[in-house]
C-alpha cells in the first residue's frame, strides 16, 4: 500500500478544501508515492512521536495538528517544530496532518465527541455556505437513466441522508451540427430537433472535477451541454460544532461530572449554572468560542469547547452553561476516530495509536 491510498482514503471523508484558510492540513514532509510501511496517530507530531514511528517501523505519522503552521525559515532544531521535522526529514517519515477540515464535517472531531458523551440526533451546529453547487445537463431521453447513475456513482445528487436526489424535466432541444462534426443525433449543416431531458442535481464543490468526467464519459452528445451554478444553501454535513440531545435529561451537576469523566479531566471550568435539566449540548473540539452565541441561539442547555478567555465567558449572559474542557482533552478522541476511518478502509493495515501524551499542558492537584 502507498502513502496516497491512505490520502485518498483520509480526504475522501474530510476534503482538504473544508481546512481553514490559516490551516496547513495535507501531506507536509515526505511523498505520496512511498511504500507505507505502518501509521503511527496522533494528535500531535514531536520529535518523540517520530522517534516512535521509527522504532515501530512506521514511516507515517499521521496527526490532527499540523507541525507546520506557517513557513520556516531556518531548521536548526531550537524548537520543537524544527526537531520534529528534522528527524521526520533525516529518516524519511511522512508528516500527514487533517486538521480543520476534519474539525468541519458532522462525522468528524466534534462529532466524536458526542458518541463519547452519548448524543443522540446530531446535527452541525454551523453549518457551512458556499460549499454546494448545482449542476444543469440535457441529455437525449433514452440515455437519462444511465447518466443520472453515473452522476450518482461520482458523488452527485446527495441531500443530508438522501441520496440519488435529482429534477427531470423533459423538453426538446435543437442544434445545428457544424463542418467536421460526429453528432450523435442529426447531420452536420442541418437543424435537429432532440427530445431531451434536463438533469439537475447536487453536489459538494471539490467533487466537481469527478463528476465531470464521469458526465463526460456516459453523455452520449459529442458536445455536453450543462451549467454549472453556486448555491447560498448550507450544507447539513459541513461547518463547525455539533449539537445533539441527551437521551433522558440530566441534572447539570451530574453532567458536569460526565462531562469530567468522559474528558479525563480533574476539573472543569465553567460559567454559572441556570439551574434547568440538561437535555440539549453544543460541542467543538479545539478553540470553539465563537460558537457560544450560536450554541445558545440552537437552544443548548450546555457548549463544551476549549480555550476559552475570561471575557468570553461572559458571553454565556446566564442562557447556557460553558464548559471548557481543554485543548487536548477536546481532541483527544480523534486519535480514535482516525484509526476507526483506516481501520474500516484497511483491516490489515498497521495503524497504531501513539502511546506519546503529546498534551502541553499539565495539573497540580
Amino acid at each position: 500500500m502507498k502513502i496516497e491510498d491512505i490520502v485518498s482514503c483520509l480526504e475522501s471523508i474530510a476534503h482538504p478544501s473544508l481546512q481553514e484558510n490559516y490551516d496547513n492540513a495535507g501531506l507536509i514532509t515526505g511523498n505520496i508515492a512511498w511504500e507505507c510501511s505502518g501509521a503511527i496517530i496522533s494528535l500531535d507530531t514531536t520529535e518523540e512521536v517520530v522517534q516512535e514511528a521509527i522504532k515501530k517501523n512506521c514511516n507515517l505519522v499521521i496527526s490532527h495538528h499540523p507541525i507546520i503552521f506557517s513557513g520556516l525559515k531556518k531548521l536548526t532544531g531550537t524548537n520543537y517544530v524544527e526537531k520534529a521535522v528534522i528527524a521526520a526529514v533525516k529518516n524519511d517519515i511522512a508528516l500527514y496532518a487533517v486538521h480543520t477540515n476534519l474539525d468541519n464535517i458532522l462525522d468528524g472531531v466534534s462529532g466524536m465527541i458526542t458518541q463519547k458523551l452519548g448524543l443522540i440526533n446530531q446535527s452541525v451546529l454551523l453549518p457551512r455556505t458556499g460549499v454546494l453547487k448545482k449542476l444543469f445537463v440535457f441529455v437525449p431521453l433514452q440515455h437519462a437513466e444511465l447518466l443520472r447513475n453515473a452522476l450518482f456513482a461520482a458523488g452527485g445528487g446527495n441531500i443530508s441522508n438522501y441520496s440519488e436526489c435529482s429534477f427531470n424535466t423533459q423538453g426538446v432541444g435543437t442544434f445545428k451540427p457544424g463542418p467536421g462534426t460526429h453528432p450523435f443525433a442529426g447531420e452536420p449543416g442541418t437543424m435537429h430537433s432532440e427530445t431531451e431531458i434536463k438533469v439537475e442535481l447536487i453536489y459538494p464543490a471539490w467533487m466537481e472535477t469527478k463528476l465531470i468526467a464521469a458526465l463526460k464519459k456516459a453523455h452520449p452528445y459529442e458536445e455536453v451541454a450543462y451549467d454549472i451554478v453556486p448555491l447560498d444553501n448550507q450544507h447539513s454535513q459541513v461547518g463547525s460544532g455539533v449539537i445533539g440531545n441527551m437521551p433522558e435529561p440530566i441534572d447539570e451537576t451530574l453532567f458536569l461530572k460526565k462531562i469530567q469523566q468522559v474528558f479525563k479531566i480533574p476539573f472543569v471550568r465553567h460559567t454559572r449554572l441556570t439551574g434547568r435539566q440538561v437535555n440539549t449540548v453544543a460541542v467543538c473540539g479545539g478553540a470553539g468560542s465563537f460558537l457560544i452565541p450560536v450554541a445558545a441561539e440552537a437552544g443548548a442547555d450546555v457548549f463544551i469547547t476549549a480555550d476559552i478567555k475570561y471575557h468570553e465567558f461572559f458571553d454565556a449572559n446566564d442562557k447556557i452553561v460553558v464548559a471548557d474542557v481543554g485543548h487536548y482533552e477536546s481532541e483527544q478522541y480523534t486519535i480514535d476516530l482516525v484509526e476507526e476511518i483506516l481501520l474500516k478502509n484497511f483491516p490489515t493495515f498497521a495503524a497504531l495509536k501513539t502511546t506519546v501524551k503529546t498534551n502541553p499542558v499539565f495539573y497540580f492537584m
